[in-house]
């Protein structure tokens, strides 16, 4: 999958009112199922008195993921709603969370599914939206030496990159997956194969 995709730019909420019913729609990117499984518990927690958090997400994992759950109220009229715009926007590697506040009014099927498409919609536009490309998380050591070299390599690459300075040094790269290989043959030649690379 070394196709580009699209996915929101950033963490975003939306909320609005539908009688009495407060909604609001939680979005994040997420490149893992992992990811997307710990911003639902995080919003989960955040808003445990809530009557409903409703998740869905859709993840490049291999094979392809997607989930959704109505978490309690009339089945097929919140969680399928919720991912089917995800579906419809074609926006991958996101997770969704819809926060419901019940305001005493039932708002029927069709009203459910309007106001869960709408809080994920919202979001959507809230976060906006990006092209990717997927990406590859590498851990590289390299000794003193050669962390010059490694850093100057890894930034002139573009990749973003953490670095940590212990016995050796370790950097923490993501980098586009179409050019891990020739990024780490070029951090071996440089350094004559003294880089370690996971």
């Amino acid at each position: 999958m070394s196709e580009t995709y699209r996915t929101v730019s950033g963490r975003a909420s939306a909320a609005f009112e539908v009688r009495g019913s407060e909604f609001i729609g939680h979005i994040a990117p997420a490149e893992t199922v992992d990811a997307a499984e710990s911003f639902v518990a995080e919003v989960e927690d955040e808003y445990a008195d809530a009557t409903h958090n409703v998740p869905a997400y859709r993840v490049r994992a291999d094979p392809f993921r997607e989930y959704a759950s109505d978490d309690g109220e009339p089945s097929g009229s919140a969680g399928k709603p919720a991912l089917n715009v995800l579906q419809g926007e074609g926006i991958e590697n996101v997770a969704c969370v819809v926060t419901r506040y019940y305001g005493g009014t039932n708002l029927g099927y069709g009203g459910l599914v309007r106001a869960y498409s709408r809080a994920v919609s919202e979001a959507i536009e809230a976060a906006g939206t990006v092209e990717e490309r997927p990406h590859t998380r590498l851990s590289i050591t390299a000794g003193y030496d050669d962390s010059g070299t490694v850093r100057g390599i890894i930034e002139s690459s573009g990749c973003e990159f953490e670095a940590a300075y212990d016995e050796r040094v370790s950097f923490a790269v993501r980098v586009p997956s179409e050019e891990r290989e020739a990024f780490c043959d070029r951090l071996r030649d440089a350094t004559s194969g003294r880089v370690g690379i996971e």
